[in-house]
């Protein structure tokens, strides 16, 4: 990578918009860091596909590692909810430390490339789960907390006008970082092997984080790409369709301010509720399809098509938000997300397999859409120059489903009827859909409480 230095200053200005919001023009991304804007989507992703691994590629190693050392598959759900738990933990005060600018994009990668290698080597020899809730749980899960929190939103600043497909893009990475674990995991691995696989992930994504993290760079607060103005129309129909869907926050927000406004914990609520979605899939769709006699063969092609169409899904909806607005789009996604939690218990009493792996992808690519939506809509509300401050808020939401939402599915799964299990997420899916309905940008009045002066200036004149 090249990189080419700026010899003279750049002019640049700051200019105001009618809400008294703030915004540095003049700069170009090439006077900035020396290289094109398109390395920090790049970058991002490579980070994210390093990290992903462990959340997905853990919870499908369920029976090899119950052979090794767990002895219980509620053992990994536990450890699956506390790496949850420890991951949305850290997401605000590292979102904190990256606002103030005391923890710079690299560092807090390499930390996060740190906290992989120790989530991965630990799992590998840890002779009981105590040493295994340690070094996965914890290490892995401040780790990927870091990398999330940092990329994701990195990435909407470097792309203000249109952020929703490179959001969905980058955070795709995680899903689709997990793809080679799962392939691995779905044969039979000796239980002594599985050292020498999770060892040899540990320090591959260890350093594919720590290599990505290496080139990235924040932009100035408040700028705003050359070619767009942000007082005017842009001449561009797909920036101008983008921006009237999706316009700018009214001004930049504190996470003290944005925590007084309601938007925020109906967001809060409504990642709650489809994040729960998802654990609930890993917990229950596979040994589902096993008890209603699928194959395992089957159930592992599912896992897998999963994690590759979860991955590419939300670059697509990502995409699809720019185009006709991010609260419609959500709105879409939760509904199919909870129809799909239906889907999945017919096709299952019916002994469909294609109709099973159908409902299977749709709640993949839903669940995983959701993610990179609220990263993208945060940064719509509330401002970027406290993104990763204020979605740090709403990613901790996560804190509830990891721990309460693991230790659920750790006793449901065998104690629990599925029908009830599966309506309890299907309601749950339709339910977040009627919370998105409530999710508009603070501050900004709505076009049909704007009323018309009933003297019009020719009216006044003519009296």
């Amino acid at each position: 990578m090249t990189t080419t230095g700026c010899s003279t200053p750049v002019p640049r200005r700051e200019v105001r918009d009618r809400h008294g919001r703030v915004y540095r023009v003049g700069e170009t991304d090439l006077d900035i860091m020396g290289r094109r804007r398109a390395w920090m989507v790049f970058l991002p992703w490579v980070g994210m596909l390093g990290t992903g691994s462990a959340g997905y590629a853990f919870a499908s190693a369920d029976g090899m590692l119950r052979e090794a050392h767990l002895r219980s598959g509620g053992h990994v759900l536990w450890l699956l909810g506390v790496w949850m738990f420890f991951q949305a933990a850290v997401a605000f005060p590292a979102g904190r430390l990256r606002d103030s600018g005391r923890l710079r994009a690299r560092t807090a990668m390499l930390l996060g490339a740190l906290g992989t290698l120790l989530g991965q080597v630990p799992s590998a020899f840890a002779p009981g789960a105590s040493i295994a809730l340690l070094g996965f749980a914890v290490c892995g899960g401040v780790g990927a907390g870091l990398v999330r929190v940092t990329c994701v939103t990195l990435v909407g600043k470097w792309y203000p006008e249109r952020r929703g497909a490179r959001t969905g893009f980058v955070d795709g990475g995680f899903a689709c970082g997990a793809l080679p674990l799962l392939l691995l995991f779905s044969r039979p691995v000796d239980p002594g092997g599985h050292r020498g696989v999770l060892v040899g992930v540990g320090l591959v994504c260890c350093a594919l984080v720590a290599a990505a993290g290496r080139f990235l760079e924040d932009p100035p607060k408040g700028w705003w790409p050359p070619g767009v103005d942000p007082l005017k129309v842009p001449d561009d129909p797909g920036i101008r369709r983008a921006l009237e869907k999706n316009p700018p926050a009214v001004r930049q927000y504190t996470p003290r301010e944005a925590a007084r406004t309601p938007v925020l914990w109906t967001m809060w609520s409504c990642l709650l509720c489809t994040a729960g979605i998802g654990l609930f899939g890993l917990a229950f769709q596979v040994p589902f399809g096993r008890d209603m006699g699928f194959a395992g063969g089957t159930l592992a092609a599912a896992m897998s098509l999963r994690a590759v169409v979860d991955g590419t899904g939300r670059g697509v909806v990502g995409w699809v938000s720019d185009r006709v607005g991010r609260r419609r789009t959500l709105i879409v996604v939760c509904l199919v997300l909870g129809s799909a939690q239906f889907g999945v218990l017919v096709s299952g009493r019916a002994g469909s397999v294609p109709f099973f792996l159908f409902c299977s992808l749709v709640s993949g690519f839903a669940g995983g859409a959701v993610l990179p939506l609220f990263a993208a809509m945060t940064a719509d509300c509330f401002g970027e120059d406290n993104n990763a401050s204020v979605y740090g808020l709403v990613h901790s939401s996560q804190l509830v489903t990891g721990l309460v939402g693991a230790g659920t599915a750790a006793v449901a799964v065998g104690a629990w009827n599925y029908h009830a299990a599966f309506v309890l997420a299907g309601s749950a899916g339709l339910a977040s859909a009627v919370l998105a309905l409530f999710l508009r940008a603070p501050g900004r009045p709505r076009a049909r409480r704007i009323v018309p002066n009933p003297h019009p200036l020719g009216e006044e004149m003519a009296s």
